[in-house]
């Protein structure tokens, strides 16, 4: 499995387009920071071309400890949720 980390895009950025590294990274940082604080407000964030990023609210239930099997409660709580685009699921499935 392969982990891209923001060093390994801010690199991209760097050698793509000729950005110093401090650059790159801001511009990795500002990205990631729009993202975060639109879906922190609740918008969904649209990124054409491959795909969607949402909040999803769950309603408390109850689960059980997979080591013991004693239920228990779990608390409600917001998810972040991505649906990817038809377009990102062509290409990932190479057709």
């Amino acid at each position: 499995m392969a982990t891209i980390t923001r060093i390994d895009l801010a690199n991209t950025l760097r050698n793509r387009f000729g950005l110093t590294s401090a650059d790159s990274y801001k511009m990795i940082d500002i990205i990631f920071d729009e993202i975060e604080q639109s879906l922190i407000h609740g918008e969904d964030v649209k990124i054409s071309g491959f795909g969607t990023f949402k909040i999803l609210s769950k309603s408390a239930r109850i689960g059980r400890n997979p080591k013991t099997g004693v239920p228990a409660v779990i608390s409600a709580r917001r998810v972040a949720s991505f649906h990817p685009s038809t377009e990102f699921r062509k290409i990932v499935s190479g057709k």
